[in-house]
């Protein structure tokens, strides 16, 4: 060891590190960095060492859900094909992300079919074109890629909303299948009975739960609400627990609010929507109530859709105000207020539930509790599709069919241990065929007391209000909210601390820009248009129109305004 030392390319070796340690101590501490998340991670992977077959799915479900879904399945396979699987999971994040990618894979494929197999010519005109759902029939770049079997790699999109569905599937990106042994439509032949409005309803109060062309199709059912925290409720002062949309812009949740940005979460924007269309049926209701009113039905319907867009948002613009901050997944929503980190959010119903649960103490009490403000949601679907050129329509087919199936609707509606049930977690999701709601059904589910076919005729959604502006909710609150939540936030707090003077209020919440003309008009004409330099001029003029109002409001209110 000792003639080891004083090797002459030992001595070397020492000299060039104490010339150079400092910035080996950078290069090394760069090394751990990146290396931390892989070495740190546990093996999660579900590939078994040899498998049969590969079945791709991409989806924004959390880990319980991939996990129950993935073994469940893999062992179905297992038992009556024989034949080992690997469900290989892609999660690049929200539906927002999923749109992206799915969108990025569709056009690098179709272009490599465009211009090797059919020998054209690639320009930006077959780009836009080819997944455009308003280029015209006769396009031939659109003409070329409806009828190819161009994929993206993956078999099945799973998870999201209906919007984010009826979007893929307008763009040719989800595929019916041939009708007979691949697709939903396939399925439709094989169990007919679950789509009717005895299993799968096509739309109920006014939602779409599956699509006509079997392109999308229900898998569970979901609704929005307050997931939230009795002790820091108590601990603000505040003794009662929220029950409605509006408690939430109540000035004495200033901090404790927790939301996701709706640019990244579909779910989120339509919470959102539904807060809005809420205030649409709060107005119409007043409106229609009127004595002696001599205005039309039509003139109704225009002016409490017009008052309900304008107050709609002046509730997200005072909820926002309240905001911590906006994060970017939509499952860190009811993390946060379990931790005791904030007071309230809005998120799904299954992640509220599964937040209570996770925290429920011996007793059967909880510190978190969830409520889907009665009248201010609509029951909607969490879909499932098969990609155009999927690799494997037959076990994607499969995929579908078991989720469909008793087997996967079980899955979704079980308490952990009863037979046919999750092995884990339970995933306190709601079955989406109606036909399983039997009373030896509902006494095995976690969450079977919440009769969701009855609740959704408490609050009927109107497509033809907001539906069209579902891109224009989630561009403006990004804009008016998340991207100017500081000066927001602060003049929010400057208003508050200094009595709510009235002025200063009303300039706060001044939404005159962004009024629903506008919003269903020019704003919608240059989201539509899908030129990004239009909305980037646009979403920096309205950013900085409503930072500069937020940044007056806090000063008159510290005027005394």
């Amino acid at each position: 060891m000792n003639a080891l030392l004083h090797h002459p390319r030992t001595q070397a070796l020492l000299a060039w590190v104490k010339v150079w340690r400092k910035e080996l101590a950078v290069g090394l501490a760069m090394l751990a960095t990146l290396a931390g998340p892989f070495l740190l991670n546990p093996t999660q992977s579900t590939a078994p060492a040899h498998y049969d077959r590969r079945l791709v799915i991409i989806s924004p479900h959390h880990d319980r859900i991939r996990a129950e879904f993935g073994h469940a399945f893999a062992a179905h396979w297992k038992a009556t094909r024989g034949q080992t699987l690997f469900i290989d999971w892609r999660v690049p994040g929200g539906t927002s992300e999923i749109a992206m990618l799915i969108k990025s894979e569709a056009l690098a494929a179709f272009q490599q079919h465009w211009q090797k197999q059919l020998g054209q010519t690639w320009s930006p005109a077959v780009a836009q074109a080819c997944l455009n759902p308003k280029a015209a029939p006769e396009d031939p770049a659109r003409r070329a890629y409806l009828s190819s079997n161009v994929g993206t790699g993956m078999d099945v999109f799973f998870g999201g909303g209906a919007y984010d569905f009826e979007q893929q599937a307008r763009a040719g990106t989800l595929v019916p299948g041939d009708g007979e042994t691949s697709g939903l439509s396939a399925l439709a032949k094989k169990h007919p009975e679950w789509f009717t409005d005895a299993g799968i309803p096509e739309k109920l109060s006014g939602e779409p739960f599956r699509d006509p062309q079997f392109r999308w199709c229900g898998t569970c059912l979901s609704s929005s609400g307050i997931v939230f925290n009795r002790d820091v409720l108590r601990r603000i002062g505040i003794a009662e627990n929220p029950v409605a949309w509006d408690n939430l812009a109540d000035p004495r949740y200033y901090g404790q609010i927790a939301l996701s940005d709706p640019g990244k979460s579909g779910s989120v924007t339509k919470a959102l929507e539904m807060l809005i269309q809420q205030q649409m049926e709060i107005a119409h209701a007043r409106l229609k109530a009127l004595p002696k009113s001599k205005l039309t039905p039509e003139q109704i319907e225009a002016q409490a859709v017009a008052e309900g867009w304008n107050e709609g948002l002046r509730l997200i613009l005072r909820i926002s105000a309240n905001a911590r901050y906006f994060t970017d997944f939509s499952t860190k929503i009811p993390l946060e207020v379990a931790k005791g980190d904030a007071a309230a959010g809005m998120c799904i119903d299954f992640y509220g539930r599964s937040a209570e649960e996770d925290v429920r103490r011996a007793d059967g009490s909880s510190r978190v509790g969830f409520i889907a403000p009665l009248g201010g949601t609509s029951v909607s679907v969490d879909p499932i599709g098969m990609l155009r050129g999927a690799p494997d329509p037959e076990l994607a087919t499969a995929f579908m069919e078991f989720v469909l199936g008793d087997e996967g609707q079980k899955l979704w509606s079980y308490r952990v241990g009863e037979p046919g049930g999750p092995k884990e977690h339970a995933l306190r999701r709601l079955a989406v065929r109606h036909d399983l709601y039997t009373a030896e059904n509902i006494a095995r589910m976690s969450d079977g007391q919440e009769a969701p076919f009855e609740k959704a005729k408490a609050f009927t959604y109107h497509p033809e209000r907001t539906a069209a502006a579902f891109s224009v909710i989630r561009f403006l609150v990004r804009v008016i909210c998340v991207d100017s939540h500081d000066e927001l936030h602060a003049a929010w707090k400057t208003i508050i601390d200094n009595g709510m003077p009235e002025r200063a209020v009303q300039v706060l919440e001044d939404l005159t820009r962004v009024k629903y003309e506008a919003a269903t008009g020019s704003i919608a004409k240059v989201l539509a248009s899908r030129d990004k330099v239009q909305e980037t001029r646009l979403a920096r003029e309205l950013g900085q129109a409503f930072r500069n109002q937020f940044i007056k409001a806090g000063r008159m209110a510290l005027r005394g305004e």
